[in-house]
């Protein structure tokens, strides 16, 4: 399995418009964030996860020509707010998996493409509502995992031995068990300090602990989280800070 990272940023992106803080200003090219977005390959099956607005820019640059789904954790922009860039992808249909609450918004957003007589080239998508049970993408088992983003229930997923958990706050009890014996897992640290909806740097490390994956990726990073440079110091050895366009193999 490959993990590409199309997006590492928060829902502002980095650098934060008007901001010239040294991290928003900074020549690195780690330090420039789109929204947050994972491109996943196994067995020959390309699954996005999240299609934020930044997607056009980030299949450009990263060369993606052919999706054979795309799951989306909840409705926030940031997340589905690149779905109308699907088209090239979509000539014969693209399957969207996503929570009822989440189809319904997405239905009423992009009400052009899910009415009876569409207009020609608009992007053909099938939405799939998933609830908390296992699925399958063309072979490829998609597990579900529950988040809290604050109040907002969303999914997080686990695919082979990685998972992917964005926006979270809080893991439930319940859901550890998905996540055992985990040879990487992708996590929400949105910044130093505490936040409402996100988890920080310190509630991250809390919950690698508690998990103990073979590796980590902290995503969903703000400029708050300082210089890629010297933000991981002092991580342990196995957590890193990931960057737009990193490639992990699993």
């Amino acid at each position: 399995m490959r993990l590409t990272f199309l997006g590492t940023g928060t829902s502002t992106g980095v650098p934060e418009i008007g901001c010239t803080c040294p991290v928003c200003t900074s020549k690195d090219p780690r330090d420039k964030r789109f929204r947050s977005s994972v491109l996943v390959e196994a067995e020959g099956v390309k699954i996005l996860i999240d299609c934020g607005p930044d997607f056009r820019c980030q299949a450009l640059r990263y060369h993606i020509s052919a999706l054979d789904a795309v799951l989306l954790t909840h409705e926030h922009y940031d997340h589905v707010g690149g779905l109308d860039d699907l088209r090239p992808f979509s000539r014969s249909g693209l399957n969207i998996y996503t929570e009822a609450n989440v189809a319904d918004a997405i239905r009423t957003r992009l009400p052009y493409v899910f009415r009876k007589d569409r207009y020609p080239g608009v992007p053909d998508l099938h939405i799939h509502e998933i609830t908390l049970e296992p699925f399958y993408v063309a072979g490829v088992e998609v597990i579900p995992i529950r988040l809290m983003h604050a109040c907002l229930p969303i999914m997080g997923f686990r695919i082979g031995g990685m998972a992917y958990l964005t926006d979270v706050k809080k893991i439930p009890e319940e859901e550890f068990a998905k996540l055992a014996d985990l040879d990487l897992l992708v996590i929400d640290a949105l910044r130093r300090e505490p936040h409402l909806s996100h988890i920080c740097v310190d509630e991250a490390l809390d919950y690698v602990a508690r998990i103990n994956p073979r590796r980590t990726y902290f995503t969903h990073m703000s400029h708050r989280i300082g210089l890629h440079e010297s933000a991981g110091i002092g991580l342990p050895s196995s957590v890193k800070f990931s960057f737009d366009g990193e490639v992990v193999d699993c």
